[in-house]
């Protein structure tokens, strides 16, 4: 198999990285490649397609981090996201949010979307997970202040919220390459605080689940 782990940062995977890989190199039945494409939606798309338009991969895993709408879900939990919108692409008019489906410039049910969702088509191998599902908001400023968060709650009912998650599935989608997205949580979406963030714990468990998950697959 070759599995491509897509991150946006090379801290998010640093452990699996130096400690995991190596076990790795010249097996027959796994053939694993690292690719760190940079934060937010615009990164990710270039450097994925460009990457992909040279190289062909089984599965494509997106690993990192990401904050929770839902204080239900503890801090440093591995989520597994099924399916993703985009949180601030449209047009505001005066107080309302409106959408590309609002303005008539995407359809709703025309691929890669379903329902007005780009969402993940599972296989045998998405068995192998076994994490919550949930769903994701992508955004390219991360919700930090009360209005937008209230706003941003009500608009999408989504779980956690990154800035990549959405550009990567629709590559995936498009490209007809097998995918799935994984976010560990490391803090809620409130107000900015970043003395209530648990980004290490949430990159220790990203990075333990990750070795885990290719001693699965590897067979």
């Amino acid at each position: 198999m070759n599995l491509l782990i897509v991150t946006a940062t090379e801290m998010e995977i640093s452990l699996f990285k130096k400690e995991t890989l190596l076990k790795y190199v010249d097996n027959d039945n796994i053939n694993i490649t690292l690719l760190n494409c940079g934060v937010g939606m615009v990164a990710t798309t270039y450097f994925l397609t460009k990457h992909l338009q040279h190289n062909k991969y089984d599965f494509i895993l997106q690993a990192g981090v990401g904050g929770s709408f839902k204080e239900e879900i503890e801090l440093g939990t591995l989520t597994f996201i099924t399916n993703e919108q985009f949180g601030d692409l449209g047009a505001e008019d005066h107080d309302k949010y409106l959408n590309l489906f609002d303005l008539g410039l995407a359809s709703k049910d025309v691929f890669p979307f379903t329902n007005g969702k780009l969402v993940t088509p599972f296989s045998s191998l998405h068995n192998k997970i076994n994490l919550q599902c949930l769903s994701g908001l992508t955004i390219n400023t991360v919700s930090g202040n009360e209005a937008t968060i209230v706003k941003r709650k009500s608009l999408f009912n989504c779980d956690i919220e990154s800035m990549e998650g959405a550009a990567f599935h629709y590559i995936c989608l498009l490209e007809n390459i097998p995918f799935a997205q994984i976010r560990a949580v490391s803090n809620y979406v409130i107000p900015r605080d970043k003395s209530k963030w648990k980004m290490k714990d949430a990159i220790i468990n990203l990075n333990n689940w990750l070795a885990d998950f290719v001693e699965l697959i590897k067979e």
